[in-house]
């Protein structure tokens, strides 16, 4: 049985313990207000650019363009997006296992992965995949340049035929308790198709077709990159605040265990000495 000393020494450990996962636990609520503002300004916009493009490109098949093209996706790249840190739960797990299932269903291609985030990038440099391009560091300050220069890269290796299809794998903010992983298309644009029942809308352009691709197309995969990446930082604030909640509940729990155990033992250590005290006596 551990003495005295070392149930308090225990208990001190775990009350620090439950300090630091508090103190995590506010700083990823602080951090998660301003990011799943960001995240929710950037969906309409991002969502009404992709109709308006996906619109365009139904009505002028013919016009071709670098990141129109639809060929045969022999070449595909995958864009990995992952957290610098770890400490929040399944976070980044599901990507790592999500990314995973990927590559077994593309496993008759060629694919390669632009891992966005260091956890991603540390967990597949141990596996045999083929890796383009790595971007760590980034979620701690996020801004549109990163985006824009992720979207380059892209944009150059598709319109070169360097890749065939472009996707997107990140953690999508639903809310505090719960993110969703999704992959999507992001390369080549596709055609847009509208729901049974829906009315289409009918779109006035005033610039030509070319012109409104050249401008806006490269702009387009700037945007979802970005809301992809603001998207996967809210959600992985969120991912820590629950875990960092859950640990400081069950270091409460555990100290209150701990302390009935202390309480026992010292309890028993009393009884000793009075027994010891009375048998000593009854000797005289």
């Amino acid at each position: 049985m551990p003495s005295l000393i070392d149930m308090r020494r225990r208990i001190r450990t775990v009350r620090n313990t439950q300090q630091i996962t508090k103190a995590m636990k506010m700083i990823s609520a602080a951090r998660l207000r301003k990011a799943q503002e960001r995240a929710f300004n950037a969906r309409p916009y991002a969502a009404l650019l992709k109709e308006v493009l996906e619109s365009l490109a139904a009505r002028a098949e013919s016009l071709p363009h670098p990141l129109l093209t639809r060929r045969t996706q022999e070449r595909v790249t995958a864009l990995v997006l992952s957290g610098d840190r770890g400490l929040c739960g399944a976070f980044n797990t599901n990507i790592t296992r999500a990314t995973e299932r990927f590559l077994q269903e593309h496993a008759s291609r060629h694919v390669e992965l632009v891992l966005i985030g260091r956890k991603g990038r540390d967990y597949f440099r141990r596996r045999k995949v083929n890796i383009r391009q790595e971007y760590a560091y980034i979620f701690a300050r996020l801004a549109y340049s990163h985006a824009k220069e992720i979207a380059a890269e892209i944009i150059a290796d598709y319109a070169e035929e360097k890749t065939d299809g472009v996707y997107l794998i990140y953690n999508e903010f639903k809310s505090v308790l719960s993110q969703r992983i999704t992959v999507e298309q992001l390369l080549p644009l596709a055609p847009f198709q509208p729901s049974p029942g829906a009315v289409q809308v009918d779109y006035i352009y005033e610039q030509p077709p070319a012109e409104i691709y050249a401008n806006w197309l490269p702009r387009y995969v700037e945007i979802q990159i970005f809301r992809a990446l603001i998207e996967s930082a809210a959600a992985e604030h969120a991912a820590r605040m629950t875990a960092m909640d859950s640990a400081t509940s069950n270091a409460g729990e555990m100290i209150d265990g701990l302390t009935l155990t202390m309480n026992r033992i010292r309890q028993a250590a009393i009884t000793k000495e009075i027994i010891e005290v009375v048998s000593g006596a009854a000797a005289l």
